[in-house]
């Protein structure tokens, strides 16, 4: 064997020399493309890596994110329950004042012995009935209820009156209403001070 190799001609070994540089050029071209080509697609590894990596993202990303919002406590802020509706020197007797129904969902009526604050809320479904002035009655739109202008129902699905909030005199002379205390005449409610500020 020792003989074989010596009797290679130079010319022969530099063809051979030749020959292998030529291959291993060809091979590793081959394994340029290779990974070239694997490095374009994403293997199930990669994919499944790059899957785990997003998902633990966005549950960081979530968990940040709930973290700063409890920074942040939710707060509601409710309006206060009383209001002042003016001196009774502002009101004409038989009058149905709407002044504050937009605001507060109350009308202030004005007897000739004293007052009544009505809840403008009809007691079948919560619709806002609407004052006729000219009929002297709360009419609700929605299903047609009718109530007089104490409050009482008369006509209508609606199965109970109108609810009256507590109504007094301020210290400065105002008139007083507080929605936090509801007056209803089915439960004799409006015989008690409060559903009914007397005014000489």
């Amino acid at each position: 064997m020792a003989k074989a190799e010596k009797s290679i001609s130079p010319e022969e070994q530099a063809a051979l020399e030749e020959q292998r540089r030529v291959e291993q050029t060809r091979e590793r071209a081959k394994r340029q493309r290779e990974q070239a080509q694997r490095a374009s697609l994403w293997s199930r590894r990669d994919f499944m890596g790059r899957l785990s990596w997003g998902g633990f993202a966005v549950f960081a990303g979530v968990s940040l994110l709930a973290f700063v919002r409890s920074a942040f406590p939710r707060v509601l802020f409710t309006p206060p329950s009383t209001f002042k509706a003016g001196p009774p020197s502002d009101y004409t007797i038989g009058e149905v004042s709407e002044k504050y129904k937009q605001e507060h969902r109350v009308w202030i009526v004005r007897e000739l012995d004293g007052f009544y604050a009505l809840f403008a809320k009809c007691t079948h479904l919560g619709c806002t009935p609407r004052w006729l002035k000219v009929e002297e009655k709360f009419k609700c739109p929605c299903h047609g209820s009718g109530f007089r202008k104490s409050g009482i129902n008369f006509e209508g699905p609606a199965p109970r009156p109108l609810e009256r909030y507590r109504i007094a005199l301020a210290d400065d002379g105002q008139l007083l209403v507080d929605m936090s205390v509801k007056y209803r005449f089915e439960r004799g409610d409006w015989e008690k001070p409060g559903a009914f500020l007397h005014v000489a």
